[in-house]
């Protein structure tokens, strides 16, 4: 039986394509778990439509009290029925987000914020954003880059959750060894192998086997140590969801 605080991944691939059954994946996103989560696909892999399926559960897993802050570097269509939303940050107010989320970090580190109902910030093409201010702005990069790594050590604690969508993990993106700061890592679409390389042990690389996942299916790599495979089924009821 799934708890509260369980966050449905997806079904489990091998028993969805071998039986047609469908086994759930899921995750513990309470507080006291390292449910910092980074995504990854290439174009095509169904990555957009899997940020939005997260998106809503993790709606729909936190309490009332809990809030999202949506950064959206390219202004996907997939999330276009969030312009109008308060807490949404397209294109060049992407950085807005990261302060607010990362004051309120603060905030509570120093206990001026005694709160703990979960505060997450969702990055959509962090990887690309943060290409684009490094072209240009490479010491305002690097303090970014600073302030995603802080709240990826501190935020456990403190009930701040990062979600990071991004095609290829690059370490120009990650420094300090971030990219290994995720409790769920996701990798979606037909296999990369150096996508894999980036972001899970060599003994998982190789238990993946030749698994010929298709658009919405793929990898999850829970708390460093639980190897999934996993389906994401289409959702019925698109705009019900949004």
């Amino acid at each position: 039986m799934m708890k509260n605080s369980d966050l449905l991944l997806g079904y489990d691939y091998d028993k969805w394509h071998n039986y047609g059954q469908r086994l759930p994946v899921t995750v513990d996103i309470s507080t006291k778990t390292n449910c910092h989560i980074i995504l990854c696909g290439m174009s095509g892999s169904g990555k957009s439509y899997a940020v939005n399926i997260l998106f809503a559960r993790l709606c729909t897993s936190c309490c009332s009290e809990a809030k999202f802050y949506f950064s959206d570097f390219k202004q996907d269509d997939q999330f276009s029925y969030l312009r109008n939303c308060d807490r949404y940050y397209p294109y060049d107010r992407t950085i807005e987000a990261l302060e607010i989320v990362y004051e309120i970090l603060h905030k509570r580190q120093s206990g001026e914020d005694i709160s703990r109902s979960p505060v997450t910030l969702i990055w959509d093409e962090y990887m690309a954003n943060i290409l684009a201010i490094q072209n240009t702005e490479k010491k305002k990069a690097d303090e970014i880059m600073r302030k995603v790594s802080e709240i990826l050590m501190l935020g456990r604690s403190l009930a701040v959750r990062l979600v990071l969508s991004c095609q290829r993990p690059d370490a120009s993106a990650f420094p300090s060894g971030s990219r290994l700061n995720y409790g769920m890592i996701l990798i979606v679409g037909a296999p990369i192998r150096s996508i894999y390389e980036m972001l899970i042990p060599k003994e998982y690389i190789e238990a993946i086997e030749d698994r010929a996942f298709d658009v919405g299916e793929g990898v999850a790599l829970l708390q460093g140590s639980k190897l999934r495979f996993i389906k994401i089924p289409m959702v019925k009821e698109p705009e019900k969801m949004k």
